[in-house]
């Protein structure tokens, strides 16, 4: 059903062709595509915001992985929040706000079993791409249930101004760790990973050898390490790992945009001789692990015991540069693109 006349066109970012090393605005194209209205089962939705994140780039190349590469000539798509506008569906309602994966584009259509319906009276929208939704519940399995946190841990998060890691310095700082630690790329962000999220200690990464800034923030050693850039970030965490120290794999963005394989860490051999629990992880693979993220974490949220931050670019022509603006470490937390 639908109560407004529909549009003709809506603008939609497409991928014009694979990026070697870092993306540049000439691998997007912008253009009016056709509305149409839903067919059977499906929803017509207009997206309010999207989510723009790190492992796009990784979609962007053709390659095989845990989830089919962006095709050329198509829309890119990725997490949106959007206002029903059209409905073929019982499921939802015109008016009702749905988190769907249709985004890069105004309009739309989705098969309706495959969004979620989200309450923008509960909390932000922009919260449902953020702090409420993937990153966060990724920032959660990588914690409890990759790296098996508990209190007393002293945990080391890398680029922990970002939406997984500043949340998952929280959720240990909240659940009882001995010390948190964090990197990331600017002084002003190691000041508002201490002062406004509440590590204990962080330092920028661009100041000086990792392996010495991290000795010196955890002289005992380093329970729990929150991987979000690889690199010389984990071969530093390696040498810093106490006996039976485990690592959550969750992202490696200092090799994303690398034309040639990064060469590994140099100290694997202590894996061997620490025994060490280094794991990889993918959030879709924990799906029964979601409605209890969102009843741990969302009470926090609304009191005010999680604090999060979002870089918002306005207008669906600037995704592309939220992208390649994030590629380069130039947000602090979430990044979103209003549309």
């Amino acid at each position: 059903m639908t109560n407004q006349e529909l549009p003709d066109t809506g603008v939609e970012i497409r991928l014009a062709s694979r990026p070697q090393g870092f993306p540049t605005h000439e691998n997007f194209e912008t253009v009016e595509a056709p509305v149409t209205a839903p067919g059977e089962g499906r929803i017509l939705v207009r997206n309010v915001v999207m989510s723009v994140d790190p492992s796009m780039r990784g979609r962007m190349n053709d390659t095989k992985s845990y989830v089919p590469p962006f095709q050329l000539g198509k829309a890119l798509e990725g997490g949106a929040v959007g206002e029903v506008i059209a409905s073929a569906s019982p499921l939802f309602q015109v008016g009702q706000h749905v988190l769907h994966y249709g985004g890069w584009r105004e309009y739309a259509s989705v098969q309706a079993e495959r969004a979620v319906p989200v309450d923008p009276d509960a909390a932000p929208l922009n919260a449902y791409l953020g702090v409420l939704g993937m990153p966060g519940w990724t920032a959660y399995v990588g914690l409890f249930e990759i790296a098996k946190f508990k209190a007393g841990d002293t945990v080391f998060v890398s680029g922990a101004a970002g939406a997984v890691g500043s949340l998952a310095g929280q959720l240990a700082k909240l659940n009882g760790a001995a010390k948190v630690i964090g990197s990331a790329g600017s002084a002003e962000k190691v000041r508002h990973i201490t002062e406004d999220l509440g590590f204990d200690a962080a330092f920028n990464y661009k100041d000086g050898s990792i392996r010495e800034q991290l000795a010196e923030a955890a002289p005992d050693g380093v329970d729990v390490y929150f991987d979000n850039v690889g690199g010389d970030h984990l071969e530093a965490a390696i040498d810093q790992l106490n006996d039976f120290g485990r690592v959550a794999a969750c992202g490696a963005i200092s090799v994303y945009n690398d034309t040639e394989p990064a060469p590994g860490p140099r100290n694997l051999f202590k894996i061997v001789k620490k025994r060490l629990s280094i794991r990889g992880f993918i959030v879709i693979d924990h799906e029964d692990l979601r409605e209890r993220f969102q009843a741990d974490v969302a009470p926090l949220v609304r009191d005010g015991k999680i604090r999060y931050t979002e870089t918002v670019l306005e207008g669906l022509r600037n995704a592309p540069d939220a992208l390649i603006g994030q590629l380069r470490g130039e947000n602090t937390g979430k990044m979103l693109v209003t549309i």
